[in-house]
């Protein structure tokens, strides 16, 4: 089948142009399906670095063919799916139920993580050589390597394997109870708080041990102010060091939560001065990447209040409309900046390749965001009710439509 996108906007080089584009996929049987779609935008597939597809083990909350439609509907091509899943990828054998699961459901193309230790319980270094060739990097995403040695010795052996180590960044000492932001909504509402320095103080310790060892580091989803200007500094200094950060640490500050288990993860959204200091880490190039942490659950497990509710949001179907219309429209983000942030930084980082991989968006769509309509099985995200503009219409992977609204 021969799909013909008729005058249609094209990112390239940073701008945008207006051309005819034709894809062909090889389906000689069929005729030709022409979809006329004036002034869409044509962007090149995203990728999201960090999500939670939660298959195998936890398929109650999300699948691989659910969290990669979601992914479809989002405009992404590419995710790397983080391993806290059961079996925990620790070793090939533990890792290939995965990739099975990827291979049967898949709608977009997924590259799962290895785990850096064990089981992620902080105790052994997993089978990282075996697995090298098989995942996109290794993490213990959800829990900070709380070791100085382990860590030291996981970043030596991702050197050695030509590997990145993407780390979830947390002191458990710091914790203290804590589920929200430590600010001024956890003491006006009489929450237990997560303080600032329980993320950067791990980063600041990670930064040096990437500088001592070489190895190639990136931060997961970077929340405060401390950590921005620690990650300047040490790219400054030549580290080779990476970072994302989520859209909802970009949109809101904790006076914005509501007590609702939609506004609950970790990190935690923090107060407006992170908030700016995060944007102008994007500006300015000190945050390389935005992803979302996709992270669903069950209605009854996101329904206990900000409290008892468990960590974490979904993403896909929401980040690249919030942003737009929250930073591109506003004039405080270039779109060509954005689309860098979500497609062409991650895939260099991650080695990623750009293959026949778009997204077709309707930017002068406006809708009210409804989770009911989401594809992915997870529904809890601070961003429903908002208004936003940009609509995807046609997912293309590999030249093939994976995502097309009816």
């Amino acid at each position: 089948m021969q799909v013909q996108l008729d005058r249609t906007a094209v990112y390239e080089n940073g701008g945008f142009s207006f051309r005819d584009i034709v894809f062909s996929q090889q389906k000689p049987k069929d005729g030709v399906s022409v979809f006329s779609l004036p002034n869409c935008f044509l962007l090149p597939g995203f990728v999201d670095v960090h999500v939670h597809l939660r298959e195998p083990g936890f398929s109650y909350k999300e699948t691989i063919a659910s969290g990669t439609m979601a992914a479809a509907r989002g405009g992404y091509s590419d995710v790397c799916a983080m391993p806290n899943v059961n079996p925990a990828p620790d070793c090939p054998a533990n890792l290939q139920p995965q990739l099975d699961a990827i291979a049967k459901g898949a709608a977009v193309r997924v590259h799962p993580y290895g785990t850096i230790t064990m089981g992620e319980r902080g105790e052994a270094l997993s089978h990282m050589a075996a697995m090298a060739d098989k995942v996109v990097a290794f993490s213990d995403d959800g829990r900070g390597v709380q070791s100085d040695s382990l860590m030291e010795q996981a970043m030596l052996e991702a050197k050695r394997l030509g590997k990145i180590i993407a780390a979830h960044c947390e002191d458990n000492t710091l914790l203290r109870g804590g589920y929200i932001h430590d600010g001024e909504y956890a003491r006006l509402h009489g929450h237990r708080g997560i303080c600032s320095e329980s993320e950067w103080r791990q980063i600041k310790r990670d930064l040096a041990l990437a500088k001592k060892t070489g190895c190639a580091y990136h931060v997961c989803h970077i929340s405060t102010k401390e950590s921005v200007a620690l990650i300047r500094q040490a790219k400054a200094e030549g580290v080779d060091v990476t970072c994302e950060t989520g859209p909802h640490y970009l949109v809101f500050n904790d006076m914005d939560l509501q007590e609702d288990g939609r506004f609950k993860m970790n990190p935690p959204i923090r107060s407006e001065d992170d908030r700016q200091a995060l944007l102008e880490g994007v500006l300015d190039g000190t945050i390389d990447m935005i992803a979302t942490d996709h992270a669903p659950h069950s209605a009854e497990e996101k329904s206990r209040g900000l409290e008892k509710s468990l960590m974490g949001v979904v993403g896909l179907e929401t980040a690249f409309p919030v942003l737009y219309t929250k930073l591109v429209k506003p004039g405080i983000l270039p779109l060509s900046k954005l689309v860098a942030l979500l497609s062409d930084n991650p895939r260099r980082r991650f080695g990623l390749p750009q293959k026949q991989d778009y997204s077709l968006w309707d930017l002068e769509e406006t809708y009210t965001i409804d989770p009911t309509q989401f594809a992915s099985m997870g529904k809890a995200t601070p961003f429903a009710g908002m208004q936003v503009w940009g609509k995807c219409k046609m997912t293309i992977v590999e030249g093939e439509i994976v995502w097309l609204e009816k």
